[in-house]
């Protein structure tokens, strides 16, 4: 139980004062409510810097830290899991055993269940790809830095493991949630993920950024 504490104490502490919204938060809000959201992301995505892609040579998963940080004895990934699963089973060793998802990528229910057949059913999805990442201004950005993105809350979702596959490190040019009411929160964690970490946008993602934005409420 002593780790169960812990790791509530955690979420609260340092996982929820980063993201704001929950994953479902967008469509339960009022439509006035969405065009501001979708106004103020479009105002920040005409901040960012329209570049070409950068060549992927040295992208390596390394760059970006040894796998999930530690925070005390919890790591990342069990913590975005608990932040994001209903009904959370937590081991006494900081681990989510047992959860239910509402994905945001598809809208399917996803019982989750530890075990080396099961896990993969649930995956953390870096909402802006660590490759996608490297290739538009965190080649720059020193090693401390990149890990911090790869660990950062506001980068994460747990998702349909299917889906993030699917995804692999496509831009929002190349891939959107197939659940549509979920494109425009996705569209907009993407920019604040782009902003915070000083990366850049290609035309062509800018174009379909601006697409999604634009439909929204």
């Amino acid at each position: 139980m002593r780790w169960v504490v812990t790791l509530i104490v955690l979420l609260f502490t340092v996982v929820v004062p980063l993201v704001q919204t929950r994953i479902d938060g967008w469509t339960n809000q009022p439509t006035e409510a969405q065009k501001q959201m979708a106004n103020a992301a479009l105002e920040q995505l005409h901040q960012l810097p329209v570049k070409g892609r950068a060549p992927k040579t040295g992208y390596t998963r390394s760059q970006f830290g040894d796998g999930w940080a530690l925070v005390g004895l919890c790591d990342t990934r069990n913590l975005i899991l608990a932040r994001d699963l209903l009904n959370v089973r937590i081991s006494d060793t900081c681990k989510v055993m047992k959860g239910t998802l509402n994905d945001p990528y598809t809208a399917k229910m996803i019982l989750f269940e530890r075990g080396a057949t099961t896990s993969d059913l649930v995956q953390i999805d870096h909402v802006v790809a660590l490759s996608n990442a490297w290739q538009t201004g965190a080649q720059q950005l020193d090693g401390a830095t990149r890990e911090k993105f790869a660990n950062d809350p506001l980068n994460l979702l747990a998702v349909d493991g299917l889906a993030n596959q699917d995804k692999s490190d496509g831009d929002a040019a190349t891939w959107l949630p197939p659940y549509k009411a979920f494109r425009c929160q996705y569209i907009a964690r993407q920019i604040q993920v782009k902003t915070k970490y000083g990366l850049w946008v290609t035309e062509a993602e800018k174009v379909a950024m601006m697409q999604v934005l634009r439909s929204c409420g």
